[in-house]
């Protein structure tokens, strides 16, 4: 792998409903579960301090996503109450082979990151049938209409893919939402599918009930 960083074959699971790791980005975390301290902990210890984020699949956490996202520890601090506050990095996707036993009180896994080449590239990935200025402006509609609110100079300023990829993991969509924009293969990919969640949110598709 590149930048370093050798993913190993099993790694630690946070399984997190509704949470998705993308691409070159960052996901901020807070941690209060004795399990997961203990993973933080154990994970700190090694090398590449890497997390596999993983999402449960609706029958419960020891049913799994195929498809996660391992993150690396960049930033961790602990509060005076015991919790954990964590900034995990996006390395690659990967696929879940396996869910590995072992004396551990958190989930393992078996992973492979074939497939899943261009996350591991330092540049971003490029879009050149994003049209910028309509999708802003659906965005907006789309949380003004949610009672939402974001820095739009900074959104304005970002990359295509950094704009892109936070929008499908802050944007309140449904869990099996977020999983399908993680597993598109390509940005433009992406970028079509949350396009169309947010014309369709728009014209009244969604209920409360999917909005998390």
């Amino acid at each position: 792998m590149s930048r370093g960083i050798d993913l190993p074959e099993v790694i630690p699971l946070f399984p997190l409903p509704g949470a998705v790791l993308m691409p070159r980005t960052r996901l901020p975390l807070q941690i209060f579960e004795p399990r997961y301290l203990q993973m933080v902990e154990d994970v700190l210890k090694t090398p590449a301090r890497l997390i596999g984020m993983i999402q449960p699949a609706e029958s419960g956490l020891e049913s799994l996503a195929q498809v996660g996202c391992a993150g690396r520890i960049v930033a961790f601090s602990e509060l005076d109450d015991g919790r954990l506050m964590i900034s995990l990095k996006a390395i690659t996707r990967f696929r879940l082979d396996e869910v590995r036993p072992g004396f551990t009180p958190y989930l393992r896994g078996r992973v492979d990151c074939t497939g899943f080449a261009a996350d591991l590239s330092p540049d971003p990935e490029q879009d050149a049938g994003f049209q910028r200025s309509g999708f802003i402006a659906r965005l907006g509609r789309y949380m003004e209409q949610r009672g939402l609110s974001t820095d739009w100079d900074s959104a304005e300023a970002t990359d295509d893919e950094t704009l892109v990829n936070s929008m499908s993991m802050l944007l309140p969509l449904a869990a099996e939402e977020k999983q399908a924009l993680l597993e598109c293969p390509t940005l433009s990919q992406r970028r079509v599918l949350l396009d169309g969640l947010l014309e369709y949110a728009l014209h009244g598709g969604d209920s409360e009930e999917t909005i998390q």
